[in-house]
């Protein structure tokens, strides 16, 4: 006999997979709590080597300091830049999002040394080299001495940061880092579960990462803004957006019931950047009108603002080209997806969900 599942149990809403002590979500109440701290908490003071550091000590039970961190990832970058002549050929024609893709599925183990800090360090200097790759320019080598926020800024930018922009960008990388048992998440404990190494964990949770509806959302946000344009267009362009029945990007969230609290993270970020281009006033008073048309069109669950509509506006400012934003997004999560993979392979067990067959039954077979 066919069984009926709910919606939710279709989508493994609410459907625990896995015990953690990496990161909870609350969407009723609008809570994120990395590493046992509030995202608000953390954001702008603790360093991204900080909150990897207490990501991987949660996952494996070591005692690492954001010091040790600093100086893995400081030399995982270096080594990543010269496998550059070897992972850059593969990505030529591609756009930045695949180029990433490939590029990543082409690291691997390095005798003796840790796989997490090979993988975290890796991504922001083949994010860099796909950007200059972009432009015409060669890659710019990273410096092992500095953060991973500032080397990130150069690499891409092809110039020395402000520290006002590294502040952002950490800021960024902290508040993003880990987001529970979210569609990326959730693709590398599956492949960790089988016992696999990092590398192809780490590759699924980035293919997850570039659909539209996860990591591929920052990007579109830009280009509302810019189909908006002025402010005296906000309200017919989102009252006709919405009766046409399109979905206004950077709005609702399959967990959150209320607004998402990395949103007002990111927002005090971009009010503290105050850098040209971050038009905050134009984007508040789109985001103030898109809620209250929301509330008005469905007054018992309105759609809030999610984290992808600052997070376009804060990377935007920071001048980092829309094509990158989604391997931006994989340079913060490599430290919860890397965290969420030794925890898996540590405590859990093989991830094996059922199914509720509803096709054809075959006859019986005769005597």
């Amino acid at each position: 006999m066919n069984m009926l599942l709910a919606k939710s149990q279709i989508g493994l809403d609410g459907v625990p997979a896995a015990e953690t002590v990496l990161s909870h979500v609350d969407g009723e109440r609008g809570e994120l709590i990395i590493a046992g701290e509030h995202v608000s908490d953390l954001a702008g003071h603790a360093s991204f080597e900080s909150v990897t550091a207490r990501l991987w000590n949660g996952a494996t039970g070591r005692s690492l300091t954001e010091a040790d961190i600093r100086a893995a990832l400081g030399l995982a970058r270096e080594r990543a830049f010269t496998r550059l002549p070897e992972l850059l050929p593969a990505t030529r024609g591609m756009s930045i999002v695949d180029g990433f893709r490939v590029a990543v599925a082409g690291l691997r183990a390095e005798g003796g040394l840790e796989n997490d800090a090979t993988i975290v360090g890796a991504f922001p200097v083949i994010a860099g080299a796909l950007v200059q790759q972009a432009k015409g320019n060669p890659p710019v080598a990273p410096d092992p001495n500095t953060s991973h926020a500032a080397d990130t800024l150069k690499m891409l930018l092809g110039h020395k940061a402000e520290p006002r922009e590294v502040a952002a960008l950490d800021t960024y990388l902290v508040t993003v880092c880990d987001h529970g048992m979210n569609a990326s998440t959730f693709a590398t404990r599956v492949v960790a579960s089988t016992q696999a190494d990092l590398f192809a964990a780490v590759t699924a949770g980035y293919c997850a990462l570039t659909g539209p509806l996860h990591g591929g959302a920052p990007e579109p946000v830009l280009e509302m803004l810019d189909a908006i344009g002025t402010r005296e267009r906000i309200k017919p362009w989102v009252d006709d957006a919405l009766a046409r029945g399109e979905r206004l990007m950077g709005f609702g969230h399959r967990v959150y019931r209320v607004r998402d609290p990395r949103a007002d993270v990111l927002k005090a970020a971009i009010e503290r950047l105050a850098a040209d281009g971050a038009d905050l006033p134009f984007a508040s008073e789109v985001e103030t009108y898109i809620r209250e048309a929301l509330r008005r069109k469905n007054p018992n669950r309105p759609l809030e603002t999610n984290v992808e509509f600052f997070t376009a506006i804060l990377l935007d400012a920071l001048a980092i080209p829309r094509r990158a934003f989604t391997p931006i997004f994989a340079v913060a999560r490599a430290a919860g997806w890397t965290a969420h993979a030794r925890e898996q392979q540590r405590t859990g067990r093989l991830i094996r969900p059922s199914s509720s067959y509803v096709g054809r039954i075959p006859a019986a077979a005769q005597a």
